[in-house]
């Protein structure tokens, strides 16, 4: 298994990538290689720097880097040897299986759609995600790569989550809730209205509408929703867990005996950040393509960069991307809608 690592990407690049690489390697099981792709010398400059050496870890070099508020579209006409580019290309020749970049969002999205290609069927690639809830973790899409959508295409995005949700996070016949402002199947907008239609007569495990409160209950396995709606919930909820850590720090520091009781209750703090710790996820992966490509946080620590190294190798093995191409058919046949070129 070779997984691709775009080691100039991300707000502290080429050094997180680095270290995110050589834990993947120390601590996640399997016969896995990393490629690192960037800046050749600097990256073994920094591979020296630790003396580390492992046969399963080597180099590729990319001549450029595509900064994190360049625009895609320009990006992908003029560095075309961007590391993006490079560990992309690495991919769809059969050299690495999967790749991995905490860089610029919009880049890793338009080069993955035009090296990889969209799988036959699929009109629209969606970003996965997943968010902690009181029960278990609930798989989220479309979180950002499509702002304007139609119901044919969350019905899409419905049958990505549901696979996504059964071959990574073992679940058995996945419930499908579709954001809503209420509960009601009349509730919402044109789009959830239409949807909803779509989806309750999908094969799929529809169970309504789900608010967004619903999300963190985990009333579904997976919620479905159009890109612009995903990306607010998903930005909105990362700004969330930093204000809640920080009010109960700033709490903690107000009185001695706070401080006391914070020391006893330590390994209590410590489960409750692991649970909400968006880097115990790793990487979003861009479904509906051919390949794999896991889009990380920019500011992604060892920690996340390992995990999502974690999150492509598991997509690959568990067999993702196949899994949606045998089960398109049926869902056209019995939802009756025509499949894209």
């Amino acid at each position: 298994m070779k997984i691709a690592l775009d080691a100039m990407g991300g707000d502290k690049a080429p050094g997180i990538p680095v270290e995110g690489a050589i834990e993947a390697l120390e601590l996640l099981r399997g016969d896995l290689e990393v490629i690192l792709v960037g800046n050749e010398e600097l990256i073994q400059k920094l591979l020296d720097q630790k003396a580390y050496k492992n046969k399963r870890l080597s180099v590729v070099n990319a001549s450029e880097v595509v900064d994190m508020a360049e625009s895609p579209t320009s990006a992908l006409k003029k560095k075309r040897d961007s590391s993006i580019s490079v560990g992309l290309r690495l991919q769809k020749e059969g050299d690495a299986d999967a790749f991995v970049s905490a860089g610029n969002t919009g880049a890793v999205m338009a080069n993955s759609l035009l090296t990889l290609k969209r799988i036959k069927g699929i009109e629209r690639p969606a970003i996965v995600t997943i968010f902690p809830s009181r029960t278990k973790p609930v798989v989220l899409l479309d979180a950002g790569a499509n702002v304007d959508s139609k119901p044919h295409h969350l019905l899409q995005f419905a049958l990505m989550g549901s696979i996504y949700a059964q071959q990574i996070l073992r679940r058995e016949n996945p419930r499908v809730g579709l954001l809503n402002i209420g509960e009601e199947e009349e509730k919402g907008n044109d789009l959830t209205k239409a949807s909803y239609q779509v989806l309750k007569n999908s094969p799929l495990n529809f169970i309504g509408n789900a608010e967004g409160r619903d999300i963190l209950e985990g009333a579904a396995d997976v919620v479905v929703c159009d890109g612009f709606v995903g990306n607010v919930v998903l930005k909105f909820s990362e700004s969330i867990i930093s204000l809640i850590n920080s009010i109960i720090r700033t709490e903690i520091e107000k009185s001695v005996i706070r401080r006391i009781g914070a020391i006893l209750m330590k390994g209590a703090y410590r489960n409750v950040h692991r649970t909400l710790d968006y880097a115990e996820y790793g990487g979003a992966p861009l479904l509906g393509i051919n390949g794999v490509s896991v889009i990380c946080h920019g500011g992604s620590s060892a920690k996340a960069i390992r995990n999502a190294i974690n999150v492509a190798k598991m997509t690959v093995e568990r067999q993702v991307n196949q899994t949606i191409r045998s089960q398109l058919p049926r869902l056209a046949n019995e939802s009756k809608i025509k499949l894209s070129k």
